[in-house]
């Protein structure tokens, strides 16, 4: 793997935009790409981030609309939400080289097929290094240059570091590790937890019912993951617990507002008001994925069903309040 000097950024919202203005801090040149020429002359124009208000594009960043920019990149992070994965993949084939770093920053598991990010990268663009960056991290805070800690996970424990250190600044850390199961698992699960968070804030059902459900869902979060060859540390980390902490205590995370609006009784099709929250497609096939390897997850379980509309979020609570009495485990 080549010296990282120059990344490229491919989706210009409010995640991509945050991570090109973390990357001039490192010191590298950013191109942020997205799919708007209109937006991305705005940006390069005015030096204001579209999706960030009040933001100002660093020097070193350079919006554009044009794909083939990135070929100029030592390494890409992709800014995409997870069902577009594939598809963005697909379109990147001229553009990447072998051994560069293809680092997904979406927090999902594709629906249909229960690929996780970096399976998708690997099988779209197999010459690649595939990488998955996650994390406690809102856009707004990063943007703002607030100390924010992150993790990368490669296979190549040497390249993960390299990579790691080329990101990390005065006020972003990276963390790496080889566990690329485990940090995916672990950012997908955790967006199904914070919209139930989000489902007992809006029912008013209390911080005790909160902090209980969180626990438990913890708990289905790492059967999960050990289930799929993930290190019991990396769900302790970053990845883990702590972006679980981030996303199930206020309205900022996207999922936990659209499990908000879930418990004041939006519709599951209104409740994300024009917003992404990606908990609400991973919720499904999590659930599917856990059931055919026999493991109980009767929370996540719980949000896909009322997503789905099988069942009511009364009917819910109902059932995971009177399951049988067992031991903690």
């Amino acid at each position: 793997m080549r010296r990282i000097a120059q990344i490229g950024i491919l989706g210009a919202g409010a995640w991509g935009t945050a991570l090109a203005m973390a990357g001039a801090r490192a010191g590298l040149n950013a191109l942020l790409v997205g799919r708007d020429p209109t937006q991305a002359a705005l940006m390069a124009s005015s030096r204001l981030a579209t999706k960030l208000p009040s933001a100002r594009l660093p020097a070193s960043v350079t919006p554009s609309s044009c794909l083939t920019a990135l070929k100029e990149a030592d390494a890409l992070l992709l800014a995409v939400p997870a069902q577009a994965m594939r598809e963005v993949c697909a379109s990147l084939t001229p553009v990447v080289r072998p051994e560069m770093p293809v680092v997904a920053c979406a927090k999902g598991i594709e629906r249909g097929t229960g690929r996780f990010m970096t399976e998708i990268v690997g099988e779209l663009l197999p010459e690649t290094l595939p990488a998955i960056l996650s994390g406690p991290s809102f856009a707004v805070d990063v943007a703002a240059g607030l100390p924010t800690a992150v993790v990368v996970a490669m296979d190549d424990a040497i390249a993960a570091a390299a990579l790691a250190t080329a990101l990390t600044s005065p006020t972003l850390r990276l963390y790496h590790t080889t566990d690329r199961r485990g940090v995916e698992i672990g950012g997908a699960a955790k967006n199904v937890l914070a919209i139930a968070a989000g489902v007992v804030e809006g029912r008013g059902l209390g911080d005790s019912a909160r902090a209980a459900l969180t626990a438990r869902g913890f708990a289905e979060l790492r059967r999960f993951a050990a289930a799929h060859g993930a290190k019991p540390e990396t769900l302790m980390g970053l990845s883990g617990l702590g972006d679980l902490m981030l996303t199930t205590s206020t309205p900022k995370s996207r999922n936990f507002a659209y499990g908000l609006a879930l418990g004041r009784g939006d519709p599951p099709a209104l409740a994300a008001h024009g917003k992404l929250a990606e908990g609400a497609f991973t919720a499904g096939v999590l659930a599917d994925m856990a059931r055919r390897c026999g493991i109980a997850m009767p929370v996540c379980e719980a949000v896909a069903a009322i997503i789905d509309g099988r069942l009511s979020i009364n009917a819910a609570i109902d059932a995971l309040m009177n399951r049988p009495v067992k031991a903690e485990e």
